[in-house]
């Protein structure tokens, strides 16, 4: 999920920062971009860090055996 919304913030990030031309009083498309595109990195790049350390646990199996000692001692 983090990994597609770091993609999403960059190529949005890019098209503010490359693309878009229109000037409004007091916003700054550039730098709006330039900060989606780094927030855009650094999302996938803690998404990257979290699944590597997910893919590095160690899972335990448990199996208990009951044996039915009063079924054993009928068939005796």
């Amino acid at each position: 999920m983090a990994l597609g919304s770091g993609i999403f913030l960059l190529v949005v990030g890019a098209i503010m920062a490359f693309a878009v031309k229109d000037n409004v009083d007091s916003v700054d498309f550039v730098m709006i971009g330039y900060i989606c595109m780094g927030a855009g990195v650094l999302a996938i790049i803690i998404s990257l860090i979290v699944s590597s350390q997910r893919s590095n646990t160690v899972h335990t199996e448990r199996v208990e055996k009951h044996v039915d000692t009063h079924q054993n001692n009928i068939e005796n």
